[in-house]
């Protein structure tokens, strides 16, 4: 089949979009040795969850990274993938030069920043000349293998984040920085709580760990009330 016989049967139509939420919720990593996997990414800060067995043949692990709303599961009978397959994970950061510190700092063998030229082209060294959202990255690999990608993003794309947070999870974020705010007590302005609020949640949205949310609050008042 030709490549215009391809495009030309594409569906005419747009889908229209889906009315139930499909949130993923875990990714699943293939690896040989469950203590082993679990020191490393309990040693780099992640969440320990949960760690149940049952008998010899089952065990599963799950870890979260910080400010991810999707964690990781591996161990023992819940996958045939081989160990080291899971490849290019990706893993969002604000601050690319900060998370390569924190993470080199905990144990991770982190790559230095690098960018690409043109789509499908080889890596380059090096951040994105242009300090562009979505343009740099560095990598590492867990115990087996398992690749993990950096990305650095600033400013998503329209359509991205807000667009798809439901009321539960704003709920769940409103809470959060009720409490955050709240515990800050006389430090921070009472009377611009909403702009408080609203830089911490996006700050959250953007996969930012409660701590760094609220020092972005901190920044985003002291500029808007210079």
């Amino acid at each position: 089949m030709s490549s215009t016989q391809a495009i030309n049967d594409l569906p005419t139509t747009t889908p229209a979009a889906a009315t139930i939420d499909l949130k993923l919720e875990v990714v699943v990593i293939p690896v040989s040795d469950v203590d082993r996997a679990k020191r490393f990414y309990e040693g780099l800060g992640w969440r320990l969850d949960a760690d149940f067995a049952a008998g010899e043949n089952w065990r599963v692990v799950q870890l979260t990274p910080p400010g991810s709303p999707c964690s990781i599961h591996f161990g023992k009978g819940i996958t045939t993938a081989a160990p080291g397959s899971a490849q290019n994970l990706y893993l969002i950061v604000s601050d690319i030069e900060a998370a390569r510190a924190e993470l080199i700092a905990r144990g991770a063998n982190v790559s230095e920043a690098f960018h690409f030229t043109t789509f499908g082209g080889p890596p380059v060294p090096g951040r994105d000349p242009n300090s562009r959202s979505y343009g740099t990255y560095a990598s590492f690999t867990d115990p087996d293998g398992n690749s993990w990608l950096l990305q650095e993003i600033k400013t998503r794309l329209p359509g991205r984040g807000f667009s798809n947070l439901d009321i539960a999870t704003l709920t769940e974020l409103l809470r959060e920085a009720e409490i955050r705010h709240g515990e800050k007590g006389p430090s921070v302005p009472q009377h611009h709580w909403s702009d408080w609020y609203a830089a911490y949640i996006v700050a959250r949205e953007q996969g930012k760990t409660s701590d760094e949310a609220i020092t972005d609050a901190a920044h985003h008042i002291e500029a808007a009330h210079r």
